[in-house]
């Protein structure tokens, strides 16, 4: 496996990240979407080891690849070259949600105000992480776009603040809608469709220590040209469909269930439909954490 690459390491929510890479898309895509994350020195003590690089012989040359590998594991296939940056991504998130077992970790956005933080729970093409680019465009403070850390011992959520991964028709949406975000180049013909980044804002990584309580538990539906409409979810409704959605329930056994119970109980939960008004959904929100206040 190469080791002759510099390392990077970068502090990303409560992880340290060493990364080992020389291919230019990820080192310019680390440069222009991690610019604000503090930096390590190379020789201390890291959560994650990652390296990427392209496969020896005669695949650096011919219909190019590129390998993820973790510590010195390669969890996974190789991927077009091209895909490098997006691989990077996946693959800390796969890092993540596999060895972070100090947190309860559920597949979803999460977005704070007032010290009080909304999750959106969603499958793949829920629309959650449109929404959530949407409203951290809007001035909510990203804790995460797709990973929710709920520490086991406080019951608080831990910010692990990304670039925030939109898919196909999303990306010209809020590229348009936004003009002062920043964007990775896009990557087409990935698994997901046609991928880029978008750089968190600065303020989320610098307040990237302070957690938050969650309030409210959201589950995004988006439908084209759909009136907005909240239906509110019974607590053991709302308990089955975030187990569904956790990455590490069942590996926490009773831990994992008390987090979990615990968190439902304090919280409101909705079955959220939309059809892509930013701005009402924002609104919609805003008056849901006042309520959850009260």
């Amino acid at each position: 496996m190469p080791s002759h690459d510099a390392a990077r390491v970068l502090q990303i929510g409560p992880f340290r990240v060493r990364i080992h890479c020389d291919i230019p898309a990820v080192k310019q895509g680390l440069d222009r979407l991690y610019a604000d994350y503090p930096q390590h020195p190379s020789s201390v003590f890291c959560d994650f080891q990652i390296r990427l690089f392209p496969p020896v012989g005669i695949r650096r040359f011919i219909r190019k690849q590129v390998i993820f590998a973790f510590d010195q594991f390669i969890p996974f296939k190789p991927l077009p070259y091209n895909q490098a940056m997006p691989f990077f991504e996946w693959g800390l998130n796969w890092c993540i949600s596999g060895y972070a077992h100090r947190f309860l970790i559920i597949h979803a956005a999460v977005i704070e105000k007032h010290g009080k933080a909304l999750m959106m729970p969603g499958t793949p093409g829920a629309g959650k992480s449109t929404l959530c680019a949407a409203l951290v465009n809007q001035g909510w403070r990203l804790l995460s776009d797709e990973l929710t850390l709920i520490d086991c011992q406080s019951g608080v959520i831990q910010p692990v603040p990304r670039p925030v991964s939109l898919k196909n028709q999303s990306i010209d949406l809020i590229a348009q809608r936004y003009p002062d975000a920043i964007f990775s180049p896009v990557v087409n013909d990935t698994l997901k469709g046609s991928v880029a980044l978008m750089k968190p804002p600065q303020a989320a990584v610098v307040r990237a220590d302070e957690t938050a309580m969650p309030a409210v538990v959201v589950f995004p539906a988006f439908q084209p040209n759909a009136e907005l409409s909240l239906a509110p979810l019974s607590q053991a409704t709302a308990f089955m469909k975030l187990a569904d959605l956790s990455f590490n329930y069942s590996v926490l056994g009773s831990v994992g269930f008390d987090v979990l119970a615990n968190m439902v109980a304090d919280c409101r939960a909705y079955d959220f439909a939309y059809g892509g008004d930013f701005d009402q959904a924002a609104e919609t929100f805003d008056a849901l954490l006042g309520d959850a206040a009260s």
